[in-house]
């Protein structure tokens, strides 16, 4: 397919030109009204052509899930959230489930009875919003043949039940995994990273074709089945899919106050849960270098981050921390000293404000601190964390140059990024400008960036996204 990308401005550049697209690369950068030729002509308006969105961070089968589920945003109060799922319209027998709700705050504890009283007898499974809380019914518990004082778990717990639960066809999910793929085609996605708790290489070769290339992420359970396939990351193993790094947990959450810190949550001596300690982490990530295999360690507590950046000192490679929430400040320059890229979501720190007032208090300078690690040198790549943020790389990128998502002003505002720095953390290192010979993973903005008002950002207009050089989305 030959398109021609007319009256486009070139990332932050100011400049207008016409963009040539031929097989799988930008042919050209012409003048504006330049002749088609044949191709397919898009008229961008002066709207501004960058290099596609990559979302570095992304679970995408529960994802695809969430957006069938009840959402439990709204509730303000474990017993709230019961209220809301009573009225969701249950079937007998069926599990219901809801999600999305955070508990960091509430004056209640969410409990099996709480459920059992408004929904007897019925199966209900409600889901966190950082998907590190399942808390399930009575009912629920018995069709997964468990028992349990209050019904709530939380970290390794949780996975094991959220993957035990019954669920709809393989063909079902399936389809509702790649309509995501193009969900986020359509607001200018064209890579992502699929960090989802399963052989996501097997379920990606049996998937049709996505509508963004993929980055197959390595559970650590997989790790020597991986070695044993041959796979390395980055190998091409289907069309448009590719073996991502090795995702190991380092530390729990901050909404579960299962995140590792140095210092204790305001209601005890309780520090957070250690997942991996060094002694058993160290050996894990050199079998999988030593093997071809990628790092990322999901860190989010200061001191759950220390020991990840310690462990990227001994073994004496660089490699990928998730989340990097709440960073020690002499930690800061240690990412780029050990080539440790930050993959960060901005959509969190506008949720997760007020839980950080509370439970982090007194440190919040050096929470979601992107400015702090853009000072220091550090890669910064964006994500969404998905479910836990909308699959939407416009809201991380407001978030990270605004810090707000309301009415209020910007939280630490000294943690701003520049609107050119916090787009670059999400084309996945191709910066923002387009020249003749890239790739043709392309998104037009129907807006010019350079007078864009930051209030805008969210509702930005996508006017096309390429990948590969076929359309993939087109208003």
């Amino acid at each position: 397919m030959a398109l021609l990308l007319r009256d486009v401005t070139i990332g932050f550049t100011g400049r207008r030109a016409d963009v040539r697209v031929a097989g799988r690369s930008v042919v050209a950068v012409e003048p504006v009204g330049s002749p088609a030729d044949g191709a397919d002509v898009i008229d961008g308006q002066g709207g501004t052509l960058l290099p596609g969105l990559v979302d570095a961070h992304a679970h995408l089968l529960q994802w695809a899930s969430s957006r069938q589920r009840v959402s439990l945003a709204g509730a303000t109060s474990a017993a709230h959230a019961a209220d809301l799922i009573a009225t969701a319209g249950a079937t007998p027998g069926e599990l219901l489930q809801g999600g999305g709700f955070h508990a960091a705050l509430w004056s209640d504890r969410p409990h099996k009875t709480l459920l059992d009283r408004v929904l007897p007898d019925q199966a209900v499974a409600l889901f966190s919003n950082d998907l590190h809380t399942l808390w399930l019914s009575s009912a629920a518990m018995r069709m997964v043949n468990v028992d349990h004082p209050t019904g709530v778990f939380i970290e390794d717990e949780c996975m094991a039940l959220t993957a035990a639960l019954p669920a709809p066809s393989t063909d079902v999910t399936d389809r509702w995994v790649v309509a995501a793929t193009a969900a986020a085609a359509a607001r200018g996605v064209t890579t992502i990273a699929d960090y989802e708790y399963t052989d996501t290489v097997a379920d990606w070769r049996r998937r049709d074709t996505p509508a963004t290339r993929i980055r197959c992420v390595i559970a650590k359970f997989l790790l020597d089945e991986t070695i044993e396939r041959g796979l390395k990351t980055g190998d091409p193993v289907g069309d448009l899919l590719t073996v991502g790094p090795l995702k190991i947990f380092m530390d729990g959450s901050l909404n579960t106050r299962t995140a590792y810190c140095h210092d204790h949550y305001p209601d005890g001596t309780y520090h957070g849960e250690l997942l991996e300690p060094l002694d058993q982490l160290l050996p894990v990530l050199r079998k999988a270098n030593d093997n071809g295999i990628g790092l990322a360690l999901h860190a989010i507590g200061d001191r759950a981050n220390t020991l990840a950046l310690d462990a990227f000192d001994r073994i004496g490679v660089g490699g990928r921390i998730e989340h990097a929430q709440l960073v020690d400040p002499a930690d800061v320059p240690r990412f780029a000293a050990l080539g440790v890229v930050a993959g960060v979501q901005p959509g969190h720190q506008p949720d997760d404000r007020d839980a950080a007032d509370h439970h982090w208090a007194g440190r919040t300078d050096h929470a979601y601190a992107f400015g702090s690690l853009h000072r220091a040198g550090a890669t910064l790549e964006f994500g969404s964390d998905a479910p836990v943020s909308a699959l939407d790389p416009w809201d991380a990128i407001a978030s990270a140059v605004t810090r707000t998502d309301d009415d209020r002003p910007g939280w630490h505002p000294e943690q701003c990024l520049p609107l050119d720095v916090a787009v670059a953390a999400s084309t996945g290192g191709r910066g923002t400008t387009v020249t003749t010979g890239a790739p043709a993973d392309l998104v037009l903005v129907g807006r010019d960036l350079t007078s864009l008002p930051p209030s805008e950002l969210r509702d930005l207009p996508i006017l096309a996204t390429v990948l590969d050089g076929r359309l993939t989305h087109r208003t």
